[in-house]
């Protein structure tokens, strides 16, 4: 579109420098503008000055944590897709840190082509967010779905439904009349280029259907 930066730029606060540096190299060579910082406060600044179209965020950071930049950038209504960096096992953290607003998060040592193709994805999906594509709550017979919330009722009762099956729901809702490919859905709501079968979207889809339909 008109107006948009032609090289998305890609902000990674992280104190580890050998960690810093690889993701950096590894982003350069995919063509991504790339910032860096080395604690929470500096990173912060760079978020609201130089508006990144991603950030990497460390979660545990000298001055400021990746907590708190979380926090801090959702609340000033910045949604800037945060991809988090976690320690393996944390699972706690993890929670946390998507309930203050992270999209996703890659668990350390993790994977570079795993990243990447998560960076990917995060980034198409603020493009489609951006131009108003992704529908923010969606209403059909009995259901009603608030994707921001994450939040589902069918004729008034809450029905429990997966992150997954939430990001499945919204890609759907967003391309109404058109056919979805699965590996379309795998590459938008899973962030991975290849994922190990297509079975699993077909699993999905079922466990939604008998969520969401009366037969």
């Amino acid at each position: 579109a008109l107006g948009e930066r032609a090289v998305k730029r890609i902000l990674v606060v992280e104190d580890d420098l050998a960690i810093l540096r690889g993701l950096k190299d590894n982003l350069e060579f995919e063509s991504y503008e790339v910032l860096t910082e080395g604690d929470g406060e500096r990173g912060y600044a760079v978020l609201k000055g130089k508006k990144p179209d991603l950030v990497i965020l460390d979660l545990m950071l000298p001055k400021m944590s990746g907590f708190e930049l979380c926090r801090k950038a959702r609340g000033e209504g910045i949604t800037t897709p945060i991809l988090m960096l976690t320690a393996r096992g944390e699972e706690i953290d993890r929670v946390a840190g998507l309930d203050l607003g992270a999209d996703d998060y890659v668990t350390k040592p993790f994977s570079v082509p795993e990243l990447l193709a998560r960076v990917r994805a995060l980034i198409r999906r603020a493009e489609l967010s951006g131009t108003g594509d992704l529908p923010a709550e969606v209403h059909f017979d009995d259901v009603s779905v608030d994707f921001k919330r994450f939040e589902a009722r069918r004729a008034g009762k809450t029905i429990e439904m997966s992150r997954k099956e939430f990001g499945i729901l919204r890609l759907l809702a967003a391309r109404c009349g058109e056919v979805v490919r699965r590996d379309e859905l795998l590459d938008e709501v899973w962030g991975y280029d290849h994922y190990p079968t297509t079975r699993t979207v077909d699993n999905h889809i079922a466990l939604l259907r008998g969520k969401l339909e009366e037969d």
